[in-house]
């Protein structure tokens, strides 16, 4: 996604070393992701019937974020399969990468309560956005 989220970094986000504590770093994540699928999809996407779980996240700490940073998070796919992909996110602070991180998101259709394959829009939009190094 070349468009970056930026995020507020809120008082209660830092920990006593005075830097974002790793645990939010995973908020942070999910807030990009909703917006990144909320601007994808459309608002009248079917989330219950074609929606996506997460399965695993994976972080690298490279350098921490202060209070008083504004961290922006670039999104893009990693991988593909029939019923599960792989989101890449690399988090910068005035164009450094500070941390980078993975989510495993399976497609799942919680009406009938199982994994389902990769609707045909979203597939299409995800191999639309693999990395390209910006």
């Amino acid at each position: 996604m070349k468009k970056g989220i930026k995020i507020q970094v809120r008082f209660s986000d830092i920990d006593v070393m005075g830097h974002v504590n790793n645990a939010v770093y995973l908020s942070y994540f999910e807030m990009a992701r909703v917006v990144f699928f909320s601007e994808l999809m459309g608002g009248e996407w079917d989330w219950k019937k074609n929606g996506v779980l997460l399965r695993k996240n994976e972080i690298e700490y490279i350098k921490p974020v202060l209070l008083n940073e504004v961290p922006e998070i670039f999104i893009y796919t990693e991988k593909v399969g029939s019923k599960s992909f792989v989101l890449g996110y690399d988090l910068k602070v005035n164009n450094e990468i500070r941390t980078t991180g993975s989510s495993v998101l399976v497609s799942f259709d919680s009406l009938n309560n199982q994994s389902i394959e990769i609707p045909g829009k979203m597939k299409a939009i995800l191999i639309q956005l693999f990395r390209n190094d910006n």
